[in-house]
Order: structure tokens, then C-alpha cells, then sequence
């Protein structure tokens, strides 16, 4: 499934990285409209603490209920948009947290299918935003250990990366660190041709 006629830019990895600031300042710098994303909100809502272990089946539920909400706020676009977060970011959480004996697998293979359908639909770039700021805890947020966060981000890596994904994907080195040379970057691969 190839886009229709949404042409989004994705800003994609782990939590506490710097994608929502990134977002907002490449909004501003570019005049392309931020369509935000409310992951934490659908959280404190359910009465449910991102930071803390869940049964597997709870995270499939709700990280459902966040597609559905984030595909809402995305159909809403008129053309071009920045967004800090996109379905394969959902799919990665979901996948960290699978184990050898996590039941639902067929659940969860629909569930990632979907996943990257709605990636194809709604965006054209995706740009890989690697951990390495400074961590600031947050309540309401995912949890704030290194490791866990660097998981993530591989497996954001890989699915950017799986053959189904019609978006181009730019990856942000590591070094780069400051938001100003995070704007920068970022601005130079979305106005490359295929960006």
C-alpha cells in the first residue's frame, strides 16, 4: 500500500531521545505543519504507567488504542507534516516486549502488519533519531534505563530497514547531539530529492 498522497515526515526511535523538541524546532525552521502525538496521555488514561511492566496482552491493547489515535491525529493532514512518532516506533515497543513464551503471536503478527501499512500510508521519509542526550525523567513516561532504550532503538532500526517499508529512511549519527545540528540534519535529508 503506497501513500495516499500523505507525504509525512517521521521522526522515529526510543523514548526520551529528543523527537517531539526535534519535531517542533524542524516545524518551525521548515513551516511544515507538527502533527503531535499523545503515547503518555492514552497511558494515564487507562490508569497504566508506561515506566512499569505489564502483561503482554495490556501493552498489545493499548498499543492498538495508540495506532488508532495517532492514524486520527495523521488522516487529519492536508499535505506535508512532521510527526515524533510513528507505527514502527509502536511496533518496536511492542516488541520489546515479547519473550520466548509471550502468548498472541498471531495478535501481534496483525498487529505489526498493520503497523507497517499505516507507515506506508502516511509517510514518505523517516529519519532515525539515536539515543544520546542527556536522560530527564518525566512522569507518565517510558522507562529511563539506558539499556532498555538503546533496545528499542535497535529494533527501530530493523523495522525502518524491513523490505516492506516504501518510506526513505535517514538515520542521524550519534554525534550529532545538540538541537541546532539535529535541526540542521534533519532539514538537509528532508529536502534531499527523496526525502
Amino acid at each position: 500500500m503506497k501513500s495516499d498522497g500523505y507525504r509525512g515526515i517521521g521522526l522515529c526511535g526510543a523514548h526520551r531521545v529528543g523527537k517531539t523538541t526535534l519535531a517542533q524546532a524542524v516545524s518551525q525552521a521548515a513551516g511544515i505543519p507538527f502533527l503531535k502525538t499523545h503515547t503518555s496521555l492514552l497511558f494515564t488514561q487507562k490508569g497504566l504507567d508506561p515506566a512499569q511492566p505489564m502483561p503482554f496482552t495490556t501493552r498489545l491493547s493499548i498499543q492498538r488504542e495508540i495506532l488508532a489515535a495517532a492514524v486520527a491525529v495523521w488522516s487529519r493532514a492536508a499535505g506535508r507534516f512532521i510527526s515524533d512518532r510513528t507505527p514502527l516506533d509502536m511496533a518496536a515497543y511492542t516488541l520489546a516486549d515479547v519473550q520466548g513464551t509471550t502468548p498472541g503471536s498471531d495478535a501481534l503478527l496483525q498487529y505489526l502488519e498493520e503497523c507497517v501499512l499505516h507507515t506506508n500510508r502516511f509517510f514518505s521519509t523517516l529519519v532515525v533519531i539515536p539515543p544520546g542526550i542527556p536522560l530527564v525523567r518525566e512522569p507518565g513516561k517510558a522507562a529511563l534505563h539506558e539499556a532498555y532504550i538503546e533496545h528499542v532503538h535497535t529494533l527501530v532500526v530493523g523495522l525502518c530497514h524491513d523490505p516492506r517499508i516504501l518510506a526513505g529512511v535517514h538515520l542521524v549519527p550519534r554525534e550529532v547531539l545538540s538541537l541546532n545540528a539535529r535541526v540542521q540534519r534533519t532539514l538537509s535529508l528532508i529536502t534531499q530529492p527523496d526525502g
